[in-house]
């Protein structure tokens, strides 16, 4: 049975292009970046090229990127690498942000720090008194994430990253899910550091970045041979590097074309699920185009993903590592949804490879296994 991959906010699959590029530095240019000799000398050029492509997707200079394992290192890197030169003090984070951001910024709380979350609203949205309350102590560090995981839902960081330098605080965002599906512009965002990721733009797993302000004070978390200017020891994944900068080169010659498909088939989709009676999250803020959270009434959201899968469709029930005990998201926690309706959440991702036959095949297999499930519901009862 072919698999429609409908599962793009967890992972990408690679791009062929990338893949293409990679290959030689998995093979002939093996050199490593820090040996002077040619074949250091390849990866080290290389590697430049790709701190370029990544700058250049998200209007920053190449000096201001500093690659990473991935996005929770990028993220644990800007807190803790922050936090080190600071006296203990507030950070404020976003109640919906990835785990990646929250216990990083916990653990601070237990280092003479506090770390208080903002609430949002039912879309999912913080407000700008949210923030201003919350800084009525003093405050360090603000970290809210540009476009969440699950919901899709976009925040104004723009707006909230001016308030906090307003009172000197030190901004970052995680724009890990924003990265290539909409315009990234670290200059206009505000803020001082940034997580970016390469297998959410159809590269490889294991590589990401922080981009930052040069002035910036930030301690390294890894200490080396002082690759990566001295903030990120190790020696440098350079295959992975050249796949994360060829694959921000495909995307931001794409964009504008991917965003446009994803919305069409958004809109295809939810008109579909809506007319089957489904719920769909974060509906009433602007959101990633790309992504579709829903619950139907009465469906447990893990066994429709179950259900699907059996039929050829990968889609998820949220993000995994955002679940807690109970068994709800807890973004769907902070946006204060019924119980009863977020344990039947599902995500749905859409990648650019998706079609609108397949979105359609997706409805009937749903319509189908929802009427089967109640069906059983019935007899049971």
């Amino acid at each position: 049975m072919p698999l429609t991959y409908l599962d793009h906010n967890a992972t990408t699959p690679i791009d062929e292009r990338v893949l293409a590029v990679m290959l030689p530095f998995l093979r002939e240019h093996y050199g490593n970046a820090s040996s002077r000799h040619e074949l250091g000398t390849r990866s080290r050029q290389a590697i430049a090229q790709a701190r370029a492509q990544v700058a250049e997707l998200v209007g920053a200079h190449p000096s201001q990127v500093i690659f990473t394992s991935g996005g929770t290192e990028a993220n644990n890197l800007v807190i803790k690498g922050v936090a080190a030169s600071l006296a203990p003090s507030q950070i404020v984070i976003g109640a919906t942000e990835h785990l990646c951001v929250m216990h990083p910024a916990q653990a601070l709380a237990r280092n003479g720090w506090q770390c208080r979350q903002l609430p949002v609203s039912s879309a999912g949205l913080i407000s700008a008194q949210a923030l201003t309350d919350a800084m009525r102590e003093p405050t360090a560090m603000l970290s809210v994430m540009l476009a969440n995981n699950e919901t899709g839902v976009i925040q104004d960081v723009a707006q909230l990253a001016h308030l906090a330098r307003e009172q000197g605080a030190i901004v970052h965002t995680d724009a890990v899910q924003a990265l290539g599906k909409i315009a990234v512009d670290f200059a206009a965002l505000e803020v001082h550091a940034m997580t970016l990721s390469g297998h959410k733009i159809n590269g490889p797993k294991g590589i990401g970045a922080l981009v930052v302000d040069k002035r910036l004070d930030l301690q390294a978390q890894l200490a080396g041979g002082g690759q990566e200017r001295g903030f990120r020891g190790g020696t440098e994944n350079v295959a992975a590097i050249v796949g994360f900068g060829a694959a921000c080169e495909l995307a931001k010659a794409r964009l504008a074309a991917a965003h446009t498909h994803a919305i069409t088939l958004r809109q295809h989709l939810e008109t579909g699920l809506i007319a089957l009676g489904a719920y769909i999250f974060g509906a009433d803020a602007t959101r990633l185009p790309n992504t579709v959270y829903f619950a139907l009434p009465r469906i447990h959201g893990e066994a429709l993903v179950i259900a699907l899968d059996n039929l050829g469709f990968a889609l998820s029930s949220g993000a995994a590592c955002s679940s807690n005990h109970s068994g709800i998201s807890t973004t769907l926690m902070a946006m204060g949804v019924a119980p009863e309706l977020a344990h039947g959440a599902v995500r749905c991702s859409l990648g650019i490879t998706n079609t609108a036959i397949e979105v359609d095949a997706l409805l009937q297999a749903i319509r189908t296994t929802v009427e089967r499930m109640q069906l059983m519901k019935a007899v049971a009862a």
